[in-house]
């Protein structure tokens, strides 16, 4: 399953530092919208990542938010957190990815994604040739579609905290 196989895990967004990405060598970050910088279906951004988003910018940090959502979602959102998007990506498979990438104006290499699901953002990281950063969900959503992939991640994460430590 390395194809899922996140670099690193944080609990929020929040906790991924600039220092951290030079340490991987990135200078630019995919972000996921849903349940990584806002709850589901949220135009509000989640506690202290509109502070984040300026401290990464000030770090020289490229950032570009890349979500399956439709541009009615996105476009919004994006736009209260000074963001670039990329709306419809269709992940996993990685074109949303390649083009954020372009408009960053960086190498797949300098790129990190940062997402709260195995099956859709880990996999397209690793597809479009990005690193790949899994966060923990801000919060546990309700449909059954959500609902069965975070039971089939669960074993998988398990053993890989395991392993970490």
């Amino acid at each position: 399953m390395a194809l899922l196989r996140p670099a690193r895990i944080y609990r929020r967004v929040t906790e991924i530092t600039a220092d951290d990405l030079r340490a991987m060598g990135v200078r630019g970050l995919i972000l996921d919208a849903d349940n990584t910088l806002a709850t589901h279906h949220s135009q509000t951004p989640a506690e202290g990542v509109t502070d984040w988003l300026d401290g990464m910018r000030r770090a020289g940090i490229e950032l570009r938010m890349v979500s399956n959502a439709r541009d009615s979602r996105c476009r919004p959102f994006a736009h209260t957190l000074g963001l670039g998007y990329t709306a419809l990506a269709c992940k996993p498979l990685p074109f949303g990815f390649w083009r954020a990438v372009r408009a960053m104006g960086l190498k797949r290499r300098e790129v990190a994604a940062v997402g709260d699901q195995l099956f859709t953002d880990m996999m397209c990281a690793h597809l479009a040739g990005v690193t790949a950063l899994l966060v923990e969900p801000i919060e546990p959503e309700t449909g059954w579609s959500f609902r069965l992939r975070r039971r089939l991640e669960r074993p998988l994460l398990r053993r890989w905290k395991e392993n970490a430590r």
